[in-house]
């Protein structure tokens, strides 16, 4: 079982940047790829980005590529999702997810999934005014 925490979210201005980060204790999150989703009011659970246990393979939603970039810290127990030039239509509330079992012989379908990952943080609230 991990426990995910997510923290670092706000209020900020169009154009603005806000850094989230996802945490465990206990257990490393090394061996788990690790997801950003998030969820607008009234909306479904949208695919943010995503990162291989060993960080080569990424992929982003096409709304959030150039702006938004998800990091690991290796040894810690830390994801991080950068989020720069940030819109109005970014608001939303941000989950972090983890999954043991994801890898290379999976469809893309798959890593974009939110039914792919068993674990998941309380979410984070972003929201950026116009």
């Amino acid at each position: 079982q991990v426990q995910l925490v997510e923290s670092g979210g706000g209020l900020v201005q169009a154009g603005g940047s806000l850094r989230l980060s996802c945490a465990t204790s206990g257990r490393t999150l090394s061996m788990y790829v690790m997801a950003w989703f998030r969820q607008a009011p009234g909306k479904e659970r949208d695919f943010v980005g995503t990162m291989s246990v060993n960080g080569r393979r990424i992929h982003y939603a096409d709304s959030v590529k150039g702006r938004f970039t998800i990091s690991r810290v290796f040894g810690k127990n830390e994801v991080h999702l950068q989020m720069n030039s940030l819109k109005p239509e970014d608001t939303a509330v941000y989950y972090c997810a983890a999954d043991l079992f994801l890898n290379d012989s999976a469809t893309y379908y798959d890593w974009i999934s939110p039914k792919t990952y068993d674990f998941w943080g309380q979410g984070t609230q972003v929201t950026v005014s116009s």
